[in-house]
């Protein structure tokens, strides 16, 4: 496995760590693969009751790397050096996500809880990740936000299906509509944060622990049960997110967001 995404096991409680400090563990292609191969991994790992998941470095995940942006400038779709298998829109025959989504959409695949510990930056991907989990402790000063309206795109990771599951409408079409960064303490009183922690992390490992003492049958079960209850029609979402996106990458408009910002101008769109 990539040295991208580290993963180490003990008493039951899987801790997984984003390990592209450096970049603030900003999704390249190769930290897409990592992440997903991370995931299934764990979905049947022997004596695996919790999960924690974070970053390592000054933040939890600044979103998608800038590089990629500029391929989607011409309208390329970001991908590895490596091909497909870098390509966050890339399916596997038979599958709802693509490996974009399934960055975020594998945490609730997992049969156990995952716990995300979010601090620094979750900004666009990063922050979809974090919605993929099943808790999240989030530090007052993290920035936070649903950032692809910023670069002329819409969220594809998933992004449109939690958001609906966490916050009223009209608070997820805000967010998302104007692509604005806010603190922990608001995604806490919007109820995207579970827990506000000043160190998410080791807050994060307590609870993982608390849960892996329980009955691992009962906990996967109840995850079942109400990862059921609350699942409504996510394939259909997950299509529909692929189907927006892929009508915008490429086009004048989001070519002008995407040079706007890199040339620190106002964008100049049309309708």
């Amino acid at each position: 496995m990539s040295d991208r995404v580290l993963i180490t096991i003990e008493d039951g409680v899987a801790d997984v760590r984003l390990n592209r400090p450096d970049k603030r563990n900003a999704l390249d292609g190769e930290l897409f693969v990592a992440i997903v191969d991370a995931g299934e991994r764990l979905k049947t790992e022997p004596g695996v009751r919790a999960v924690v998941l974070s970053g390592n470095g000054p933040s939890f995940c600044a979103g998608l790397d800038f590089g990629s942006f500029q391929q989607m400038a011409g309208g390329e779709r970001p991908s590895a050096d490596g091909g497909d298998n870098g390509n966050p829109g890339a399916m596997k025959p038979g599958a709802i996500t693509h490996m974009g989504q399934q960055c975020a959409w594998v945490w609730q695949e997992v049969p156990v809880p995952v716990i995300a510990a979010v601090h620094g930056h979750a900004l666009g991907g990063g922050i979809q990740i974090a919605l993929g989990a099943d808790i999240r402790f989030v530090h007052p000063d993290t920035q936070l936000a649903v950032r692809e309206v910023h670069w002329g795109l819409v969220p594809d990771m998933t992004a449109t299906y939690f958001l609906t599951q966490l916050v009223r409408a009209d608070v997820a079409k805000e967010l998302v509509f104007t692509a604005k960064v806010i603190t922990g303490w608001e995604a806490h009183a919007l109820g995207l944060a579970t827990h506000l922690s000043d160190d998410p992390l080791t807050d994060a490992l307590a609870l993982a622990r608390e849960i892996a003492e329980r009955s691992p049958s009962a906990v996967r079960g109840a995850k079942a049960l109400l990862n059921k209850a609350y699942a409504g029609d996510p394939a259909a979402q997950f299509a529909e997110e692929r189907a927006v996106i892929g009508s915008l990458i490429g086009r004048p408009n989001q070519v002008e967001a995407v040079m706007a910002n890199f040339e620190k101008r106002a964008p100049v769109f049309t309708d």
